[in-house]
């Protein structure tokens, strides 16, 4: 054999005793279960912290596209109050221009509020499928591994069973119970054999006794059937 194929057969049988050490597979779905439930807190966690996010840029963006349409109204106004004398027109013009740069500052953070949102409705859409992707894997690995110990269980129980009836034979039981059934019918024959001999050894007088006893017997049932039929003629 070469060198190559030693090796090869050393590796396939540390290979097998590696397996052999592997723990209970019951035990490691349960922990793979705990680890995915592991997983779903994080995600539900992140995905809490995400939509705040959300509603925050959301919150936002409401405040800033208010806050623009509020400085564009206000430089309408301070314009009208110049067009009517009520202001003049130079510090009108200034302080309008100041509001209309506050609303396109508003109008900035509003865009940059409005992406903000369209990211995070992205992130929450992901980490909502992720979410529902884990509890469905959680469920089905749940099932599965309540169908796995019931099977355990009956594959264990019919191991034992099936241990215990494969060494019946080899524990004797079934050749013990074979010499205890010659043992009986031996002797079944035996007590079969002694009533034989006794009635072939009974003396002269024990016939003549059996004999009589017999007939008065045949002749008392007859005495008994003879009144029955004069009592029923009556």
């Amino acid at each position: 054999m070469g060198i190559f194929s030693r090796l090869f057969n050393v590796g396939k049988a540390e290979a097998h005793a590696a397996i052999d050490k592997l723990e209970d597979p019951i035990k490691m779905t349960e922990q793979g279960i705990r680890d995915l439930k592991k997983d779903l807190d994080k995600s539900l966690q992140a995905l809490a912290e995400v939509k705040a996010l959300a509603i925050r840029s959301k919150r936002e963006l409401n405040e800033q596209k208010s806050m623009g349409q509020n400085y564009e109204q206000k430089a309408i106004l301070l314009l009208q109050k110049a067009e009517k004398g009520d202001l003049d027109v130079a510090e009108a013009e200034r302080l309008a221009t100041e509001a209309l740069a506050r609303k396109e500052e508003a109008v900035a953070n509003a865009a940059r509020a409005q992406e903000e949102v369209t990211r995070f409705d992205q992130n929450i859409s992901q980490l909502d499928a992720n979410v529902k992707k884990l509890k469905s894997t959680i469920t089905r690995y749940e099932n599965e591994l309540r169908t796995l110990k019931a099977r355990a269980r009956v594959s264990s129980a019919t191991q034992k069973i099936n241990k215990q009836l494969s060494g019946i034979d080899s524990s004797g039981t079934v050749s013990m119970l074979e010499k205890m059934k010659d043992k009986v019918a031996q002797q079944e024959a035996m007590a079969e054999a002694y009533g034989e001999i006794s009635v072939e050894n009974r003396s002269l007088d024990d016939e003549i006794d059996a004999t009589l006893n017999e007939t008065n017997v045949k002749a008392s049932n007859a005495l008994e059937e003879l009144k029955a039929k004069m009592k029923n003629k009556e």
